[in-house]
């Protein structure tokens, strides 16, 4: 009896779309399908300094990075079981919201204010839904059933959310947005994905492949109006807009990924990341002095090894937040 009853809860899992044990997928790219791959690595020498307490002061220090950081935690080493935690911008106070052990939650992003976070949610076969939860654990569902709804973001004032949309008898990936309590869907670009806000809310940056290769796009929300941002070899798709007017991304083959920084037309493009860590999925700061980011300097070439790192705009001061013996990825830095 012991053993049918452990084959069902294997055979249940299956049924899940649990994926077998490979590098973790790159959870940016929804232009390919597939996971990361990569040959096998020696572990590089760590050369990052310790992780650095920071305590509060009355007046804070503009030098040390603030705020809160929403990410994927991957507790159970399995996508099936992706969760959402918070932790403080220097690596204190981790800890787990969401509590479906067994549903996927991935793709967090803060709030303007901090309160809150939006995420997507697994809701059923070719269903992930938007709900949006705070900082002590009250969710709430947004949308319910319109498709394979990912990477939702509020817009800076607070009012709408766009998010990728897609649906089995679609060809390709759209953006949408809504209303922040989940009212009006609608489409605003008929391709791309991981879409950011620019500062002012006015346009909504984006990866599409529509071209061809994958290029970074906006669209205006006052005209619909779309234009070309870059056009950059192997890039991959999640970018942030700063306040500072700057755009971050991520670019470059399975296992061989760097962060770029560049101005928001599109010029002065460079790499800002110490090679060799696989970085990617960049977020910024606040204040735009700083960038969150997926890497694996620390255990290159684990299956488990993606930690959550930050460091300056410049690429300097990096520092490792997270240090577990599964993946945390999918970082989004708030106030």
């Amino acid at each position: 009896m012991r053993r049918l009853f452990l084959l069902f809860f294997i055979l249940t899992l299956t049924g899940c779309n649990l994926p077998a044990k490979t590098p973790p997928p790159d959870p940016f790219d929804l232009a390919t399908a597939m996971a990361l791959t990569g040959e096998p690595m020696d572990r590089p020498q760590s050369t990052l300094a310790p992780i650095i307490e920071v305590t509060a002061s009355p007046t804070p220090d503009p030098a040390k990075p603030s705020g809160k950081i929403a990410y994927v935690c991957q507790i159970y080493k399995v996508q099936v079981g992706d969760q959402i935690c918070i932790m403080n911008a220097d690596g204190t106070g981790q800890r787990r919201l969401t509590t479906e052990d067994y549903t996927r939650h991935f793709y967090p992003s803060m709030a303007p204010d901090g309160k809150s976070i939006v995420y997507a949610q697994f809701g059923g076969e070719n269903v992930y839904d938007i709900y949006e939860i705070t900082l002590d654990g009250q969710t709430t569902q947004l949308t319910d059933g319109l498709g394979v709804l990912t990477a939702p973001e509020i817009s800076p004032d607070g009012s709408q959310i766009a998010f990728t949309y897609w649906v089995p008898e679609a060809t390709h990936h759209a953006i949408w947005v809504i209303n922040r309590d989940g009212s009006n869907p609608h489409e605003v670009s008929p391709y791309g994905w991981d879409p950011t806000w620019s500062p002012d809310g006015q346009k909504i940056l984006f990866a599409s492949d529509h071209n061809g290769g994958v290029r970074m796009y906006t669209v205006s929300l006052e005209n619909g109006s779309i234009a070309k941002v870059n056009e950059m070899t192997l890039l991959r798709g999640r970018t942030d807009w700063s306040v500072q007017n700057e755009i971050v991304t991520y670019s470059g083959k399975s296992w061989h990924r760097e962060l770029y920084l560049m101005n928001a037309d599109g010029s002065n493009v460079h790499q800002i990341t110490p090679s060799g860590g696989n970085s990617q999925g960049p977020g910024f700061s606040p204040d735009g002095n700083w960038v969150t980011f997926t890497a694996y300097f620390d255990h290159y070439g684990d299956d488990h090894g993606c930690e959550i790192y930050i460091m300056r705009t410049d690429g300097s001061d990096l520092r490792r937040l997270t240090d577990n013996d599964f993946c945390d990825w999918q970082p989004r830095w708030g106030p």
